[in-house]
């Protein structure tokens, strides 16, 4: 049987019936998009890989321990999961008054992706990604919630309506105030965002 084709419902079934492979399918499955969720928020790849490991122990424990309820919002449960283990992380840094000693600057700097191709290119789109990570910095809360998990989380407003609590229509509200007010910080700060 192809596991590709079942739903999330039926790998964590198989799951706990003892097939392994259920999870494996399930856990790449939403790599990506729970990956980037952290990646984007955390700004530090390697601490977004050391979440992303923690996200999917806790959600192990959580399915063996029962505690799961099936209720079809899989992936909106696993960024819920996601974005408290970052919540815990930044209080614990920030009880500790820990500094990262890895900075996404050296990460950038010290990659094999760079290396190869138009180096300049990359680092105006670089430059560009992290303006507009700034700009969205600078959004009410609510606004920022939605951009990121529709735009980097790759949540759909479906989701992102059930994962915050509110009406689609009120997710889609918030979206077209970010954007407004995105415009609105780009024409104030007389920004470009283009690569020429």
């Amino acid at each position: 049987m192809d596991l590709k084709k079942l739903s999330d419902q039926e790998l964590i079934h198989r799951f706990l019936n003892g097939n392994q492979q259920g999870i494996e399918m399930l856990i790449n499955r939403h790599k990506n998009k729970v990956y980037t969720y952290i990646l984007i928020i955390v700004k530090n790849p390697v601490l977004a890989e050391d979440i992303f490991q923690d996200t999917f122990i806790k959600i192990v424990h959580s399915l063996t321990s029962g505690r799961y309820k099936d209720n079809g919002k899989f992936l909106s449960w696993a960024i819920r999961i996601a974005h408290n283990l970052i919540i815990d992380h930044f209080r614990k840094e920030k009880q500790n008054n820990e500094v990262s000693g890895e900075s996404y600057e050296s990460f950038v700097l010290n990659s094999k992706d760079y290396s190869i191709g138009n180096i300049e290119e990359k680092l105006i789109r670089d430059q560009i990604l992290n303006d507009v990570r700034t700009l969205i910095d600078e959004l009410p809360e609510e606004q920022k919630e939605v951009i990121l998990l529709r735009h980097y989380g790759g949540l759909s407003f479906k989701e992102i309506a059930d994962q915050t609590n509110v009406s689609i229509n009120t997710a889609l509200g918030r979206m077209r105030y970010a954007l407004i007010n995105l415009r609105k910080l780009i024409g104030e700060k007389n920004m470009s965002l283009t690569l020429q």
